[in-house]
């Protein structure tokens, strides 16, 4: 009879026969679960969507004790056939374009300016009556910057072109700033809401009229409709600055709080690339070509010589800036992005 010993000998397999029977699976699931931490984050990264959207697009600068708060209203595209220049300018225009085929973007922009007891809305930007879709931002990115259209006092118009004054007013005719009293030139508004003066318009510039009696009129029913000749006091700290040739009543609003000035100047520029290195190029939308050429060559001088900050609608996004003296022309210095809407940079060291 054999022993315990001999029999336990004999029933368990030696130590060395089990390791070799089960090497294989054991391998297998190690390398699984090493698998597993490797490419499980390689796998969450390939799965991730990517996000379309930008930031909210406002912006906010200091001038004086005022907070102006730029509006992004959306992007377009100048068609170079909307300029009058000579043939060399023009010939150089169409020329640079095919290096940079961005060189006509422009944006569309209105400006909140909040005086510490008013809410002071510059332009209202296109809504749903120009662009296609591309422009009517305006509202999304005042609420975006922290306030409701139904908070806005007044409403001050550079001009009555639609892409200016579309937000305004829905197409079902809702007032969409219900509590703003609105302010534009008495020429601009005797001028594009006169039915009279618009059957006597080509053909194709007929659109404007009508448009411009659609987005006024509800404010008009409202009382809210106001003109002024120039000299009106509107609100405080504020002066009226006409600005002729775009349109018979275009005018820039100048802000000024502690010697500190900004420039709301409504269309002087439309393509910035051009006009501003050749002021004397005008666009198909001025009426009085001779006028708009003239106002912007003596403005520009100006704003250069006395470093005056300026909010231009169709600037690039903030569309705030200054101007510098360059050859015959000028250039446009943008404000450069702070994430402290209240502080300068630092002064250069010496």
């Amino acid at each position: 009879m054999k022993s315990v010993t001999q029999a336990v000998e004999i029933s368990a397999p030696p130590m060395r026969s089990v390791l070799k029977r089960n090497s294989l699976p054991f391998a297998a699931v190690l390398l699984v679960a090493l698998a597993s931490f490797i490419t499980a984050p390689n796998a969450g990264l390939a799965a991730a969507a990517q996000h379309h959207d930008q930031v909210p697009g406002f912006y906010r600068i200091k001038v004086g004790d005022l907070e102006v708060t730029a509006l992004f209203d959306g992007h377009g595209v100048f068609d170079p056939h909307w300029l009058n220049g000579t043939k060399k300018t023009m010939d150089g225009v169409a020329g640079a374009l095919h290096e940079d085929p961005h060189m006509l973007d422009v944006s569309d922009e209105g400006f909140l300016v909040n005086t510490g007891t008013q809410l002071i809305l510059v332009d209202a930007g296109a809504g749903t009556w120009w662009g296609g879709g591309a422009l009517g931002r305006l509202v999304g990115s005042l609420r975006s910057a922290g306030y409701t259209p139904e908070e806005i006092d007044i409403v001050l118009l550079t001009h009555l072109h639609s892409d200016h004054v579309g937000g305004l007013t829905t197409q079902d005719g809702k007032r969409v700033f219900p509590n703003a009293e609105v302010y534009v030139a008495k020429a601009e508004s005797s001028f594009w809401l006169s039915r009279e003066m618009a059957a006597k318009a080509p053909k194709d510039v007929q659109p404007f009229f009508e448009s411009a009696r659609a987005i006024a009129s509800p404010y008009i029913e409202a009382g809210k409709w106001h003109t002024f000749s120039g000299s009106e006091p509107i609100v405080d700290g504020m002066q009226i600055v006409p600005l002729p040739g775009h349109t018979p009543g275009h005018t820039g609003f100048e802000f000024s709080s502690k010697r500190q000035k900004v420039l709301f100047w409504g269309d002087v520029v439309h393509a910035q690339r051009v006009q501003l290195p050749h002021p004397e190029v005008t666009a198909v939308f001025d009426i009085d070509q001779t006028a708009a050429a003239a106002t912007r060559n003596q403005l520009l001088a100006e704003l250069a010589r006395e470093n005056v900050l300026i909010a231009g609608p169709h600037m690039p996004f903030p569309a705030l800036g200054r101007l510098r003296k360059e050859g015959s022309g000028y250039s446009w210095v943008p404000v450069i992005f702070n994430d402290r809407w209240d502080e300068r940079p630092p002064s250069p060291q010496k």
